[in-house]
């Protein structure tokens, strides 16, 4: 399963420059670990970097323009850091699995003179096998739409300096590629769409093998925007294989699990069932027009209650329990504040849930979580935890609570982290 390392975002609203992990150009740096979670004040930015992940996955899907519009957010000129001329900047450092090189992805989105926002700038880039040092290999290039792009998985040498039939010397000085980085292997891009992403077309040909791995693992994050209400809706019959961000799918998910994965289905409604208070057995029911309904039966009566009569928190956890149960999970799972509506000793167990999910053996997904309550950061190890803070400029700092030993000390003597972060032993001194 692919592996977010490290990911840097630069002049995204308060997010002027803040990296958490580990880059290729910083090698001492520790990795993100298998589960993230990120805490903070009201109004440090922790929306935001959920966010940023969001605003990535949306210009791979509908193209930076559009993204800058979606889920309210008003446009570049909003996104970007208030005061700033500067591009918006992404780096993702990530592994395709434990035993591959890491890749590095960067983008970088500017305004035109019509304040338009476009891709800039665009490059993945890994080491040569063996390669323990030095600039990584740029397989793809863009610089406003036009760069080169190297067919297949493997790299080229020195030795490999046939040319093809574009002028490519001054294209690649322009570039500033090494003239090793160019080959017969080798072609040249231009895209005629600014506003699209080249990983979103090139992704697409079976010739950009490591190109359309990158776009394929950002095309299967999961961000949760779940709202329960929407989760009560009825459907119309049709099983679908996986959960979407508002959760309004939850019975054709249900179906779908009931169906490709039958003799283990009721099991997994048992297993959800014994981590939810009150609930003793979930059933389930097809209507006439083949649509799927749950019952959830409470211990305190003989009948059971539907789904459309749950409580907001029994239905948040059930679908938090339903995704890690996922046959085929997303590579990254990213859920913004998960104790909202939920019971406060609750919190320790979804976070053990979510923890042994991203680091079973089968390979779950990555995990990354923001939260202000105490009560699930209890449940967190200083290696998973990173405090979001506001400077005096207004932009935000993130650092790692193991990078205090202080911390790392009490915790080891059995002192609780959200305990600590309770009593601001977590805030700077």
């Amino acid at each position: 399963m692919a592996k977010i390392d490290g990911f840097r975002v630069k002049n995204y609203r308060v997010l002027r420059d803040v990296t958490l992990g580990k880059l290729w150009n910083t090698p001492s740096a520790k990795p993100l670990a298998a589960m993230t979670a990120v805490i903070g004040k009201n109004g440090v930015g922790k929306s935001t970097l959920f966010d940023a992940f969001g605003f990535l996955a949306d210009c791979l899907k509908y193209g930076v323009e559009e993204a800058c519009d979606q889920r309210g957010r008003g446009g570049f000129e909003r996104l970007r850091a208030q005061g700033v001329d500067e591009p918006v900047e992404f780096e993702v450092y990530y592994k395709e699995d434990g035993k591959t090189r890491p890749i590095t992805y960067e983008l970088t989105i500017d305004a035109d003179t019509s304040g338009r926002p476009y891709v800039a700038y665009e490059r993945l880039r890994q080491r040569r096998k063996g390669q323990k040092h030095g600039r990584p290999f740029s397989f793809l290039i863009l610089n406003n739409g036009r760069g080169i792009a190297w067919k297949g998985q493997a790299e080229g040498t020195q030795d490999d300096a046939d040319r093809n039939q574009f002028d490519l010397d001054r294209l690649l000085r322009e570039l500033d590629v090494r003239s090793d980085e160019e080959s017969a292997t080798t072609e040249y891009v231009e895209l005629d769409d600014p506003r699209k992403l080249g990983i979103a077309t090139l992704g697409a040909l079976k010739q950009h093998p490591r190109i359309a791995a990158f776009r394929r693992f950002i095309e299967g994050w999961y961000l949760s925007y779940f709202t329960p209400d929407a989760a009560r809706s009825l459907p119309l019959a049709g099983p679908q294989k996986h959960l979407n961000v508002h959760g309004d799918n939850l019975g054709n998910v249900v179906q779908f699990m009931e169906r490709e994965h039958h003799k283990q289905f009721q099991k997994v409604l048992d297993r959800i069932a014994s981590k939810i208070p009150g609930i003793d057995k979930i059933d389930w029911e097809k209507t006439p027009d083949g649509r799927l309904l749950l019952k959830f039966n409470d211990k305190a009566f003989a009948d059971p209650f539907f789904a459309q009569q749950m409580s907001d928190g029994t239905l948040k956890v059930f679908a938090y329990l339903l995704l890690l149960e996922d046959p085929d999970p997303p590579p990254f799972l990213c859920i913004e504040e998960p104790e909202n509506g939920l019971y406060h000793k609750l919190l320790g167990t979804l976070a053990e849930e979510l923890r042994a999910h991203a680091t079973g053996r089968k390979g779950g997904s990555q995990v990354f979580i923001t939260t202000h309550q105490p009560y699930f950061v209890d449940a967190l190890s200083p290696e998973e935890t990173w405090i979001l803070e506001k400077g005096e400029d207004g932009f935000s700092s993130v650092r790692r609570a193991s990078d205090d030993p202080i911390v790392v000390n009490m915790v080891g003597e059995g002192l609780p982290l959200g305990g600590l972060w309770f009593s601001d032993y977590l805030d700077p001194r």
